[in-house]
């Protein structure tokens, strides 16, 4: 069979500080970027239009020069520029060398009294360039005279020293942003570092060390107080199974070690011994061992919480079918309210009230009460004995198991002291409680479980 796992990624393997820095980084780079790009062009647009004015004064002092003396005066041989003076003719007058024979840069006479400027590309002495280039129309005598000039067109990245200042610059920014990214991650997450440690360090064996919670009141002293919390609910859990484990052990030695006596002492004196007599003890033995390993398989099936199913369970009924199945060694008397339902499961409720009315009987003077009503959307079931009752300080303890008071081991010897803690636990895993209220006389066990919603 093929691996179930799907691949992991190297993405995936980097650790949050390395991630939060690459995103951190990337944003800034795009940021960044964007920066760059309109620094260049606004700088690439403020050189041209300073390169179009210099045309303008440089096309002003040209003409006016013409004026002055009638003749075009000597043209600057800068490289890459170029100009043309035309006559009203067409008859090119001036021209820098590499215009000489070429025709007019600019073809925007529609104005002919009006400056005009444009883009001018792949001229014959310039090919495969742009130009900035100006049509500057002016009067002479004999009617109007044409300039052209054209400079050469700033590149998008204006020069290599400003794109290098940009390519420096965001460099600068982008690594500067990844540093403290870093760093900054680094010291936020500190904390789960240390935290991370002292968690690995932590064993089942000691549980009692827990988690430093940091100064901040933020996300990560919230995961801390949680974590601890969660250590305090491990070390509470673990305690309680070690006692489980010892209290049943115990529990369980003892049936094992009366039929182990019982046996041995058969063995040494066969011809005396009366077997029926034995297996009658034997028998009590194996019985109240066998109601303690089904409390304890019990037990261990609400302790994993496994699923079951949940039914409309209609209290009253259930009070009336257990009750019918039950021997009455004395009086039940019952006080049942009619439909009062919960959603439940019927064999683990069943099981409660049984471990209720067992409890009840064993300790009632003559009679048994079992009330079922209704308060308030929650369904309430009360189980009531005539007895001696449960002194105040002792009504949490007859809910931990193993927990037997000295009146209950008198009245019965093979009891379990796993009743009561498993129908608490039942009631807890149905979203209800298990107490014992004040009553006048006896013990008076009550049951909350919220009331099933009424079907429309």
């Amino acid at each position: 069979m093929g691996d179930d796992k799907a691949p992991v990624s190297m993405w995936q393997r980097c650790s949050i500080r390395t991630r939060l820095t690459v995103i951190t980084s990337s944003l800034m780079a795009l940021i960044c970027t964007v920066v760059a790009v309109l620094v260049l062009m606004a700088v690439r647009e403020n050189v041209r239009e300073r390169r179009v004015r210099n045309l303008v004064t440089q096309a002003v002092d040209i003409t006016q020069q013409v004026h002055e003396t009638g003749k075009v005066p000597p043209l600057p041989d800068t490289p890459g520029t170029a100009i043309q003076v035309f006559d009203p003719s067409d008859t090119l007058i001036a021209a820098t060398p590499n215009m000489v024979n070429a025709p007019p840069m600019n073809r925007l006479m529609l104005r002919p009294t009006g400056v005009a400027t444009s883009n001018i590309c792949d001229l014959r002495a310039f090919p495969g360039e742009c130009k900035i280039g100006i049509y500057f129309p002016f009067h002479m005598p004999d009617g109007v005279w044409r300039l052209h000039m054209a400079v050469p067109d700033p590149p998008w990245y204006v020069s290599f020293t400003v794109l290098g200042l940009v390519i420096a610059g965001w460099m600068l920014l982008v690594g500067a942003t990844a540093l403290a990214a870093n760093r900054l991650v680094g010291s936020v997450l500190a904390p789960v570092d240390v935290m991370t440690s002292e968690l690995a360090e932590i064993t089942v064996g000691d549980l009692s060390r827990r988690v430093p919670v940091p100064w901040f009141h933020d996300e990560l002293r919230r995961l801390a107080e949680r974590a601890n919390q969660t250590l305090d609910r491990a070390e509470t859990a673990v305690e309680r199974q070690r006692r489980f484990a010892s209290d049943a052990s115990h529990d369980l030695r003892s049936p094992l070690t009366a039929i182990h006596l019982e046996i041995e002492e058969a063995l040494l004196h066969p011809e005396k011994t009366d077997w029926k007599t034995t297996a009658r003890a034997l028998l009590d033995s194996v019985e109240r061992l066998q109601a303690l390993v089904s409390c304890l398989l019990q037990i261990a099936r609400l302790d994993a919480g496994a699923p079951r199913g949940r039914d409309t369970v209609d209290l009253a009924d259930l009070v009336t079918s257990e009750l019918a199945l039950r021997p009455r060694s004395i009086t039940v008397t019952e006080q049942l309210t009619p439909g009062v339902t919960i959603n439940g499961d019927r064999l683990y409720l069943a099981r409660l009230l049984g471990n209720l009315l067992d409890n009840a009987e064993r300790h009632a003077e003559s009679n048994v009460t079992v009330t079922v009503s209704r308060d308030d959307g929650t369904a309430v079931l009360e189980v009531l004995d005539d007895g001696d009752g449960i002194p105040a300080d002792k009504r949490e303890i007859v809910f931990q198991r193993f927990a037997r008071l000295d009146a209950s081991r008198k009245k019965d010897t093979g009891g379990t002291g796993l009743g009561l803690p498993i129908a608490r636990q039942i009631a807890e895993n149905h979203g209800g409680t298990l107490t014992i209220a004040d009553c006048p006389r006896g013990a008076r066990f009550v049951l909350r479980i919220p009331c099933a919603p009424e079907k429309r």
